[in-house]
This record gives C-alpha cells, structure tokens and sequence, in this order.
C-alpha cells in the first residue's frame, strides 16, 4: 500500500511505511501529518502526488515517486542469484520488488512475501563489493519452487531466523533490552496498520514481531518454540467466556 502524506506548510509526499519515512526520518508525530490518500496502484498515487504538490503551491518532484524505484536487475549465474544492493537494504528492495522474476538453470525465480524471509536468513555478502549480496540457487529453488520438496517446518523457519541474527552479530554484541525497544517499535507500527486497515503492512508487522520475540528468548536462554509450547500447556484447559469482544478466563 502506498500513502500519500501531506505535512502542513512543509510538503506532499509518497511512501510505503509511514513511521520509518515521515517519523523516524523526518521527525514528525503522527498528529503533525495526515494521509491525504492511499492506494496500491503506484500509477495512479505516482501522479496523483505531482497533481497535489502543484494544488497546495509545493515543490514539486522532478521524478515520479513510481520512476524512484527501478526493478531490480539481479545477476543469475549457475550457481548464485546476485542483488544490486548491500544487505543492510536489501529487505526493503525486495519488498519493493515482490511479483519481479528472473531466469537460473533451476528454472523461473519470483519473490513473494512468503520467500523474502527466507532470503534475507540466506544471503551473503559479496566478498568482492560490499554493495552486492547472493543467495544460491539450488537452495533457494528447494525451498520454493522444487515441486516435489515437503515445505519448511516452522520449526526450522525459526531456525532460519536464529542463523540470520547470529551471522549478524545480533546475539554478540546486542541484547534482549534492545530487542525489547524493537519489539515496541513493531508494535507501534502493528498498530497504526491495524487502524489503517492495511493487510500487507499488518502481515509484515507480525512478521518482524515473531523475528524479535525469537532473537529476544535466545538471548535470555530460550528457544521461542519451548515458549510457544509453555504457553500452550497452560491456556490448553483454560475455559472462560468472552466478554465486549475478550476472552476472560474462569477464576480458579
């Protein structure tokens, strides 16, 4: 989903995430901006952005907010599949680029939102220009597209995520009180997709949730599914009613 911002007296833009853009980058509270419009037709908000900065008297782009962001050109060779960019911005290109599709030996490669996860727990930096990061094929093609192949467990989705965090330091040199500021920081931004009714951000939001909270177990001695199961065992037997749309336990 795409939002059309408009901060008073200062400007009119476009963006995909509302708090990295206008809040954590520009420095401004929710209650000193508003959504003028939002639509996933990155057309029509492209144009429809220069129409307003020209009614509201600002300056206007020089560029489309569409032609900002070209597909990404990624190299196939036998063995690898290399992206234009460092890892470090790697997710939100991808995000960027969901539906874009490119040609290996192992046939017809696509990201989705379900595979983006599994890219960033699997790619690697380009030992020849820090710009650049690859994943291999023929991984990424049994976790994906080999018909034949039993999908991950999420078990070993979890897995994915512990590897991830240690190949970047995070259980070295962080920890869980950091994790904690993040998981708030998630949630907040849960919370404004849940007021704004957007279903890709909620998903994304959700799924940055469960990634912190597994960082955040390990690095207190846990893993997140002995958590999942505790909590499990316990609501198992619970019985309760719901109330005003919650479910209130019975008293013991």
């Amino acid at each position: 989903m795409y939002y059309l911002y408009h901060i008073p007296g200062k400007k009119i833009g476009v963006t995909r995430n509302l708090n990295t853009r206008v809040t954590l980058m520009q420095g401004y509270k929710e209650n000193e901006y508003e959504v003028l419009e939002q639509s996933d037709d990155i057309d029509y908000i492209s144009d429809r952005e220069i129409e307003l900065q020209k009614s509201y008297g600002y300056k206007v782009d020089r560029k489309l907010y569409k032609n900002l962001f070209n597909k990404m050109k990624i190299n196939a060779t036998q063995q690898t599949s290399t992206f234009p960019v460092p890892v470090n911005k790697l997710k939100g290109r991808l995000r960027d680029n969901i539906g874009l599709k490119w040609q290996t030996d192992f046939g017809q490669f696509e990201i989705t939102e379900q595979n983006v996860l599994w890219i960033m727990a699997n790619v690697k930096e380009s030992m020849y220009n820090a710009k650049r990061c690859y994943i291999y094929n023929k991984a990424f093609y049994e976790a994906f597209f080999n018909p034949h192949h039993t999908p991950s467990s999420s078990a070993e989705r979890f897995d994915l995520i512990r590897d991830w965090a240690a190949k970047r330091g995070i259980y070295q040199t962080g920890n869980s009180h950091t994790q904690y500021v993040k998981l708030m920081e998630e949630a907040g931004e849960l919370a404004q997709a849940l007021l704004k009714k957007d279903k890709p951000e909620i998903q994304d939001a959700i799924g940055d949730m469960v990634v912190v909270l597994t960082n955040l177990a390990y690095q207190e001695g846990f893993e997140i599914e002995d958590c999942i199961d505790a909590a499990y065992t316990e609501i198992a037997a619970r019985t309760g009613k719901m109330i005003n749309g919650t479910f209130v336990k019975d008293a013991n």
